[in-house]
């Protein structure tokens, strides 16, 4: 039995959402929370698998609550959304930053075309959170969080005209990919792809979000769309991510891949067809296996492989995978894959 609390200053949204949850016979709602100070207490009390979050809450909001809850009693956080405004996710990606794992939108009415399948998505969120083992997070003061131009001993290889890098991310990914674009040069000459695993109606949003935290400029991908140096390009929804000659944006409605569309599969294969040893594939935090084997197709054909180290995964199934099959030529943490990449621009230099 999954234990559930739910964080939500709205009681019609309180009830609607216990009464989808409920739903499943898996699932129990042990209490409920109107602002973020009652989920502190609840939390300690309580003890839940898993908690659904609100954002915008009297006393103290989703952000400061999260940030408490991951610095007290770490629990796996789930940041129900009642806009999908690309302003509004963005400024919900702040919740992520403080250690929630996942966003889904609040489902809507139940007479509603969407709802079946929106409520479907939020049990299921909820059911796969409740499996990730989340740690305490340390508070830092401001002085110790400030960037710092990341070192890495790993010697680089030996390689030749680089035309981009290929990232797929899923659990956990958001942050990760903030941290590493935050830390590459200004100069930085290669387009990167990216599949991040979200719930639909996000992309937009974390595509802004990462833009504005990072400074790196990221965008959702355009069909036939020539990649730009320092550009970043994530899959859209519903949309497979994946290069054609040029090189240009393809983008695919062919069926899913490991039950995703868009699939880190599809992308990493797309690279190796068209640039072969000419790409570097990142293969970072997330459940699964999507984009594994195709990490070690990318190996093959000699270009730079590289899977997230265990410890600084929130889950390390996609990465711990590529490292089983001897997909990553290099295992590293996020500062360490920050420092190859900027590395590689030197050697290109």
């Amino acid at each position: 039995m999954i234990k559930v609390l739910i964080v939500e200053d709205s009681p019609v949204a309180r009830e609607f959402l216990t009464y989808i949850l409920t739903s499943d016979p898996a699932i129990r709602v042990v209490g409920t929370a109107d602002n973020g100070m009652e989920a502190l207490e609840t939390v300690r009390q309580k003890k839940p698998d898993v908690i659904t979050m609100d954002i915008h809450m009297p006393m103290m909001d989703g952000f400061e609550a999260t940030r408490r809850i991951m610095e007290t009693f770490p629990t796996p956080i789930v940041i129900v959304s009642g806009s999908l405004g690309v302003k509004e996710v963005a400024s919900t990606f702040r919740a992520i930053e403080a250690g929630a794992l996942a966003m889904v939108r609040r489902p809507p009415d139940v007479n509603h075309e969407e709802f079946e399948a929106a409520a479907k998505e939020l049990i299921l969120t909820v059911k796969l959170m409740s499996e990730v083992k989340v740690v305490k997070r340390i508070p830092q003061p401001l002085q110790a969080r400030l960037a710092v131009q990341p070192k890495i001993s790993t010697p680089l290889p030996k390689t030749a005209g680089i035309q981009a890098v290929a990232i797929g991310a899923s659990t956990g990914g958001p942050p990760v990919l903030n941290k590493i674009f935050s830390g590459l040069p200004q100069g930085f000459p290669f387009p990167v792809l990216i599949v991040q695993h979200i719930a639909q109606g996000f992309t937009e949003g974390f595509a802004e979000w990462i833009s504005n935290a990072s400074g790196f400029p990221v965008k959702v991908a355009s069909h036939g769309e020539r990649l730009a140096p320092r550009h970043g390009y994530v899959a859209p929804d519903g949309f497979h991510l994946g290069l054609e000659g040029g090189p240009r944006i393809a983008l695919s409605s062919l069926a899913p891949e490991n039950g995703l569309r868009p699939s880190v599969s599809y992308l990493f294969r797309s690279i190796a067809q068209v640039l072969g040893p000419a790409a570097v594939g990142v293969l970072l935090t997330g459940m699964g296996r999507d984009g594994a084997e195709e990490l070690k197709v990318l190996k093959k054909m000699g270009a730079i492989t590289i899977a997230q180290d265990e410890n600084s995964s929130v889950v390390h199934g996609m990465p711990g995978e590529a490292i089983k099959l001897g997909a990553a030529t290099y295992v590293l943490a996020p500062e360490g894959i920050t420092a190859m990449l900027a590395g590689l621009v030197k050697q290109a230099k």
